[in-house]
């Protein structure tokens, strides 16, 4: 897989505020990396979904965490 390629596409995706359609995608890729056992592609898509939902969260989150506590 093209980690490179694949960051720029999600890339484009947070940038136009298409959050869903870049989590079903990395989360797609993530998928394809484990059945081709790929640790390195999982940890990179791992990585990607953090970047979005971090975005997400400082564009319509109230600022308060919840912690998962």
């Amino acid at each position: 897989m093209d980690h490179e390629a694949l960051r720029r596409q999600i890339d484009e995706f947070v940038e136009a505020g298409n959050y869903h359609a870049a989590y079903n995608i990395t989360l797609s890729a993530l998928n394809e990396c484990r059945r081709e056992n790929d640790q390195g592609g999982v940890d990179a898509c791992i990585d990607l979904i953090r970047g979005i939902v971090d975005r997400l969260a400082d564009e319509f989150g109230s600022g308060r965490s919840t912690g998962g506590d």
